[in-house]
């Protein structure tokens, strides 16, 4: 026999086979089912896990480092919105005559 091409869902004249999987009650769930027998509401149990002291793995903040000195004058424009500093004002006026 050769190679069969189609569902497994169906038969080979088109009608679909039935299910051979159990079919389940969604809608009542295991938890439900236990607190219905029993008067007490169903609580999972689970583990105690404490939470870690405010001063473990914690790194020292840095402040951001900020420019101080006086070399450079200002921020330029190339092109294009790319800036350059600025260090003398013989480099601003050449930033200045620059065209594209």
């Amino acid at each position: 026999m050769g190679m069969f091409y189609g569902s497994l869902n169906h038969t080979i004249s088109g009608r679909r086979k039935q299910s051979t999987k159990k079919k389940v009650n969604k809608s009542f769930s295991r938890p439900a089912r236990i607190a219905a027998v029993s008067n007490t509401p169903y609580r999972r149990d689970t583990p105690n896990y404490p939470s870690a002291s405010d001063t473990v793995g914690v790194a020292p903040r840095v402040e951001s480092p900020q420019y101080t000195g006086t070399l450079v004058k200002g921020i330029g424009t190339m092109h294009k919105s790319n800036a350059i500093p600025i260090i003398d004002a013989e480099q601003m006026k050449d930033i200045a005559r620059m065209r594209r």
